[in-house]
């Protein structure tokens, strides 16, 4: 028979089937060692707090089988919730550790499904991890929300249907592996157009070199205009601020509106004419 507070190794129903053979404690023994524990820090005493308590953390561990994680991880996660509970319990309040231990150990297994489950986060915000948590219960099917439906969840769960709808839909997702499993999938994996090349060295003084070379044709364009069509071109296309109206620039030559737009429509036409040659030999 295995001497209680020995070491449990093997496999996962080995630890199970031993943690099942550590005694529960009747509420004086609990109270007796939570006292000594919290008055003068005995070790032995906490120990035995959690040893009893395994089975409680296998069984809330249980609960969340259904998102694919490893049931001893889980387990894992949640003795760390049981530790701190023993290290926060006060005996003295007249409410047993496995009701005061539940919420910690609940609390340090959702942080370890959050962080895991899926390699991007699901759910940030309280109401996130509130739906999360509750969604798959209530869902009726393995469907996608309709619109009563998801108003109706909603309404329980205290949250917008679009934040029920949006969850939902993320919660039907699947990761994506970046690169390709195989060489036919390559053409289709995210890296193929999710990769950012625009940072590199070569790239970034390419783009320079490119629009030195627009700049100097665009001003060796400008050039070859009369005065008064640059200015139009200028005004009308190359202002930070505002551009100039066809009436502001009529009043400033003391011409129409529309002599201002022929002007300018002839004025582009010779820039592009000047342009299209340079262009050609880039």
């Amino acid at each position: 028979m295995q001497r209680p507070g020995a070491v449990i190794i093997g496999s996962m129903d080995a630890y199970i089937g031993g943690a099942r053979r550590f005694p529960l404690l009747t509420r004086e023994e609990e109270f007796r060692l939570a006292s000594r524990y919290r008055d003068d820090n005995d070790l032995d005493a906490a120990r035995q707090l959690i040893l009893s308590h395994l089975r409680l953390v296998i069984s809330v561990a249980r609960g969340y089988l259904g998102y694919g994680l490893p049931h001893a991880d889980l387990i894992q996660e949640g003795n760390i919730g049981l530790m701190k509970a023993v290290q926060r319990f006060d005996p003295t309040r007249g409410v047993r550790l496995v009701s005061f231990a539940v919420h910690l150990i609940r609390a340090e297994i959702h942080e370890y499904v959050l962080k895991n489950w899926r390699m991007l986060k699901l759910a940030t915000t309280k109401a996130q991890r509130k739906l999360f948590f509750n969604l798959r219960s209530m869902k009726t099917s393995g469907q996608g929300l309709g619109s009563t439906r998801a108003a109706e969840i909603a309404q329980i769960l205290d949250v917008t249907p679009a934040e029920v709808t949006e969850m939902d839909t993320r919660l039907s997702g699947h990761d994506v592996a970046l690169d390709g499993d195989n060489d036919d999938d390559e053409a289709f994996a995210p890296i193929t157009y999710l990769a950012d090349y625009s940072g590199e060295p070569l790239h970034v003084l390419d783009a320079r070199a490119r629009a030195r070379l627009q700049n100097e044709d665009l001003e060796n364009a400008l050039a070859r205009l009369d005065p008064r069509s640059r200015r139009i071109v200028e005004a009308r296309w190359l202002m930070d601020e505002k551009p100039a109206t066809l009436h502001d620039l009529g009043e400033e030559f003391g011409v129409s509106a529309e002599r201002i737009r022929q002007v300018e429509v002839k004025a582009i036409q010779r820039m592009r004419s000047s342009l299209v040659p340079l262009a050609a030999t880039r």
